[in-house]
């Protein structure tokens, strides 16, 4: 089937140093606490919970959040039948986007933080984006009226193969 031939494929993670240094800070001093508490028996801070809450911190600030803010990542496709997004973990499938409900796409340059207040799955002033990383994208306008930017380390290839599935379609 010729709709299923993937034009262009990208996956974007989060790996940005000072997202790593945030990310494994509190982890740090998380795993120091539960260890000062639960192994040294020495209580931590100076209004030190039970040994239980001490214990889930750990679990979920040493373990799981990290976990969950690494595996985030960005999939984008083209393929002929649409445009194919997942951001995970908060996407489980793709989110499809046929042709013919866009009315136009291009390649933009944009600043995360000023034009959409950070990364991730955001609401900005020039609309949605999906962005992890990188100041590169595709604008698209939806016939609706609606903008969604989409992040890519390669906008120039996203763009060739959007021109090339858009012609088909």
């Amino acid at each position: 089937m010729v709709e299923n031939i993937t034009l262009f494929s990208e996956t974007q993670k989060f790996r940005q140093y000072w997202l790593i240094v945030i990310l494994l800070t509190p982890s740090a001093i998380t795993f120091y606490g539960a260890y000062q508490q639960l192994i040294l028996g020495i209580p931590f801070g100076d209004n030190p919970g039970s040994d239980s809450m001490v214990a889930l911190f750990a679990v979920v600030f040493g373990f799981f959040f990290p976990a969950l803010i690494l595996s985030m990542n960005l999939k984008t496709e083209v393929r002929y039948d649409g445009l194919y997004v997942r951001f995970f973990p908060f996407h489980l499938s793709f989110k499809r986007f046929e042709f013919d409900e866009i009315a136009s796409y291009r390649i933009v340059t944009y600043n995360a933080l000023r034009d959409y207040g950070g990364w991730g799955i955001r609401y900005g002033r020039k609309g949605k984006a999906y962005n992890v990383s990188g100041n590169g994208g595709i604008m698209l306008e939806f016939k609706n009226g609606k903008n969604l930017m989409i992040g890519s380390h390669d906008p120039h290839e996203f763009l060739d193969a959007m021109n090339k599935a858009a012609r088909t379609a």
